[in-house]
């Protein structure tokens, strides 16, 4: 039996718009992952937590505008901290569509714009953490 998926979920920053993450977080229990979900937190609180945890994603979700420079930031830390090889990093909200390719070049393991359907996100999440171990 394959080990479960534990994933950490947060909202980037001072971003209040967390229904979508709630859902997300519901889905992916539903799809047997482990789900830890702390709500709004910023690139420190994000990875000290990510470590604390030892997950194998860190998903988080930008509404507010910050992704770029939170999501960067968050990034840079998970390098310096030595994560970025071992855990996926995701990033979903609503942001330009443009946005979403330099999220992809800051480091992002997955980008998910709005639509993205449950299937999307479950399966992509099960490839990139494959990926990541192997």
């Amino acid at each position: 039996m394959a080990a479960k998926i534990k994933v950490l979920l947060s909202k980037l920053g001072l971003d209040v718009h967390n229904r979508g993450l709630i859902t997300v977080a519901n889905e992916l229990r539903d799809a047997g992952m482990e789900v830890i979900y702390i709500g709004n937190s910023f690139p420190k609180e994000i990875i000290k937590t990510a470590i604390h945890e030892d997950v194998d994603v860190v998903g988080v979700s930008s509404l507010g505008g910050a992704h770029l420079t939170l999501g960067g930031e968050l990034i840079e830390m998970s390098k310096r901290e030595g994560l970025k090889e071992r855990m996926a990093f995701v990033i979903g909200g609503v942001f330009p569509p443009a946005d979403g390719t330099k999220l992809k070049e800051i480091g992002f393991d997955g980008i998910f714009m709005p639509g993205a359907s449950r299937e999307e996100i479950v399966t992509s999440i099960r490839q990139i953490v494959s990926a990541k171990n192997g």
